[in-house]
């Protein structure tokens, strides 16, 4: 198992609430960008989800190497990049897609790995209930690096704790679930931190079974472009912005070719955060 590179992460289901039991435990659905890590004292293998291989773009990580002694190892989690204390996925995306990796680049946007689990110790893991793996788990010390995901008990108060704070969310786990390799089951959810707002729509772009708006918000009176959502044609803003007057562009930030009405018409939207320049991320507008 150690040497097999096909290995896919397991998956969650999504739910819109937190469920309080004894059977879950519960942890933080950090904002980073999920990974397999093969590690030993002479292999080091980083694989993200799709099984790519981004072991040279995130080189600091190699000190992983260090703390798991003569055990060969296979950690599951996220790595993430901070700001002010709190991942941020937009400052992950500009290490993502830097083609290459400079000491600058690392000294400028750092990166850390959260495990949250363990697939193999020596052997094939999977199969023990997600409590013994958390044991095993518990045995490799934090680093800069390298931080485990910290266990909680109480997921209402944690899900309010994530609210306030502004983080993505929670993941209920059931303690005694098995690892399915690349299975999304029940025994692994997440509930997502969803903020909601009013933004102007602008314009729209017609696709073949969906319209998509292009949103708007104002500024020292000036219009600027917050990103796109898609709504199916038979949503009732649709016959709103056909009516509408059409004008030429007023976003002083977005340049596209589009079907643009006067923006006054607010819709409200449903987003999971948004980036350091201002882009709204997973946004949704309810049917």
């Amino acid at each position: 198992m150690f040497h097999n590179y096909d290995l896919r992460p397991m998956l969650l289901r999504e739910e819109d609430h937190v469920v309080q039991s004894d059977k879950y435990l519960y942890e933080i659905k950090f904002d980073g960008m999920r990974a397999l890590i093969y590690v030993s004292k002479s292999k080091f293998k980083i694989l993200s989800r799709k099984g790519t291989d981004l072991t040279n773009h995130y080189p600091e990580l190699k000190t992983i190497q260090d703390i798991v002694g003569d055990h060969k190892v296979i950690f599951d989690g996220e790595i993430i990049a901070t700001s002010k204390g709190l991942p941020t996925f937009s400052l992950l995306q500009k290490r993502m897609r830097a083609k290459m990796i400079s000491d600058k680049l690392i000294t400028e946007i750092p990166v850390s790995f959260v495990a949250f689990d363990i697939i193999y110790d020596n052997h094939d893991v999977t199969n023990l209930p997600l409590i013994k793996r958390k044991k095993l788990l518990e045995e490799y010390r934090n680093t800069d690096y390298f931080v485990k995901s910290k266990i909680y008990h109480d997921g209402i108060s944690l899900f309010k704790m994530v609210k306030k704070v502004g983080l993505e969310g929670i993941v209920e786990k059931v303690k005694s679930s098995t690892y399915d390799v690349g299975e999304r089951t029940h025994n692994w959810i997440k509930v997502k931190n969803i903020k909601v707002d009013n933004f102007v729509v602008h314009g729209f772009l017609e696709k073949t079974n969906t319209i998509t708006l292009l949103l708007g918000e104002y500024k020292n009176n000036k219009l600027y472009y917050v990103g796109k959502v898609s709504v199916n044609k038979k949503h009732e803003i649709i016959n709103i912005l056909q009516k509408m007057k059409k004008i030429n562009n007023r976003f002083v930030n977005f340049d596209e070719e589009a079907t643009y009405v006067v923006p006054v018409h607010e819709i409200r939207v449903h987003f999971l955060e948004r980036t350091i320049s201002g882009m709204l991320r997973h946004a949704t507008v309810e049917e």
